[in-house]
């Protein structure tokens, strides 16, 4: 219904942005919404997906028309909903989540929030041989500029998009150690932190 928004970045929580255009506020839900930091009063492009049910009604948001056919993908899965779907984009890397998907890679699938091994099986009997085409993430939208602080606020908003991601307290306990290692921006620690979950 919505193809895309072009507006500004007005106002960013750990599960949405907020886009101003022609004087509307759009309330987007994103994987991982600290991405757009950098262009926080900026004007951006966002491909969106409208998701209407009988209780719920909202606008995902995506660097690119790409990740959002992952995402659409990913919602017509038997026990995947919307935030499933946008715990497992978070990363920003589709074409790995492409590849464990196309590979039957379960133990990489459960890594993230909500998927046991009965919906891993599900996703991959589902979407194996129908991604083809998915390449890597475009560039340059998300750019991230290093922080100059001691990172702390930025850490704290990184755990807060984690656990909005679905992500228990005593997962982000294990790996929080590795996130304090250096400076870091909070898409870079929401970044960092995927990383580190997947690879446990």
């Amino acid at each position: 219904m919505i193809e895309y928004i072009k507006g500004t970045v007005e106002y960013i929580d750990t599960e949405y942005i907020v886009i101003e255009s022609n004087s509307i506020g759009y309330k987007v839900f994103c994987g991982n919404p600290f991405t757009f930091q950098k262009y926080r009063n900026q004007d951006i492009q966002i491909f969106t997906h409208h998701y209407v049910r009988e209780d719920l009604i909202a606008l995902y948001g995506f660097p690119t028309r790409e990740e959002r056919l992952l995402f659409e993908k990913l919602l017509n899965v038997s026990g995947i909903g919307p935030k499933g779907a946008l715990a497992i984009l978070a990363t920003g890397e589709p074409d790995k989540v492409v590849s464990a998907i196309e590979l039957e890679d379960e133990k990489f699938l459960t890594k993230f929030p909500g998927v046991g091994k009965k919906t891993a099986r599900q996703i991959i009997l589902d979407l194996k041989g129908k991604l083809k085409g998915f390449g890597e993430p475009q560039e340059g939208l998300f750019a991230v500029e290093e922080t100059e602080d001691d990172g702390a606020h930025e850490l704290e908003e990184a755990i807060e998009a984690l656990k909005a991601l679905g992500y228990a307290e005593r997962e982000i306990k294990k790996i929080k150690p590795g996130l304090q290692e250096e400076v870091l921006s909070t898409d870079q620690y929401i970044k960092k932190a995927l990383q580190l979950m997947l690879n446990r």
